[in-house]
């Protein structure tokens, strides 16, 4: 899935506009450590990060003092790595001391979006049949969410209840066709252990509606979930 790109933003002591650049990948991160360590050909460095630089940006002059932040809906770890081998190259070339200098890091993660990803964590700690992520297809915070329980179990992002289309069907987003598709024989027969999440700005009636309605699909109604409360 494409990612939002990270920015590493750096300034230099003439300069008093602020100077990017923004990476999207580890790859990408590790091409620019390469260059803080060892320097390169400029001219080849500026043309793979076309477009996602500041004007006049200079990996000569603007890599030597360097602070890190991110999107606000970054994974926390993902952020973190980025800002542990970009600190580890500016280390590698100018020792611990001077680094201490040259390199900062912002953290600029969103509550919110952390306290969901924390809660997530520790569900994907139970032992659940599949997960359902709720929330709307362009949020960065809740495409990280259902990406995080991809790598566990059987994973469904949609949109609202109303992708639940029955127990046999569901329509949900695609991380990787970036797309809503149809999934077949989706719901356990028999017991199961579902767990649901959602992004940080998904509002709970959306939450609500996607729990009763998987109830509904078990045959019991919004009736009697009423009268069991």
């Amino acid at each position: 899935m494409k990612r939002p790109r990270q920015p590493v933003r750096a300034r230099s002591a003439t300069e008093r506009a602020i100077i990017y650049l923004v990476v999207l990948t580890l790859a990408d991160t590790d091409y620019v450590c390469e260059y803080i360590r060892h320097g390169g050909d400029k001219q080849a460095f500026l043309e793979k990060f076309h477009g996602a630089h500041s004007p006049g940006f200079d990996p000569d002059v603007h890599l030597q003092t360097v602070g890190v932040a991110n999107q606000t809906t970054m994974l926390r770890g993902e952020t973190e790595e980025v800002q542990r081998r970009v600190r580890q190259a500016i280390v590698d070339r100018d020792g611990p001391e001077l680094a201490a200098k040259n390199f900062r890091f912002f953290d600029t993660i969103c509550g919110a979006t952390q306290e969901r990803q924390d809660a997530l964590r520790e569900l994907l700690n139970v032992k659940m049949d599949i997960l359902l992520v709720v929330g709307g297809y362009n949020s960065s915070n809740t495409s990280h969410l259902a990406e995080m329980g991809e790598e566990k179990l059987p994973t469904y992002f949609v949109l609202n209840a109303s992708r639940l289309l029955s127990s046999d069907e569901i329509k949900h987003y695609d991380l990787h066709e970036k797309s809503e598709v149809i999934a077949k024989n989706w719901l356990p027969h028999g017991p199961a252990v579902i767990g649901i999440t959602a992004g940080a700005s998904c509002p709970n009636n959306l939450i609500e509606e996607t729990l009763i309605r998987l109830f509904e699909l078990r045959g019991i109604s919004r009736y009697e979930l009423d009268a069991a409360a």
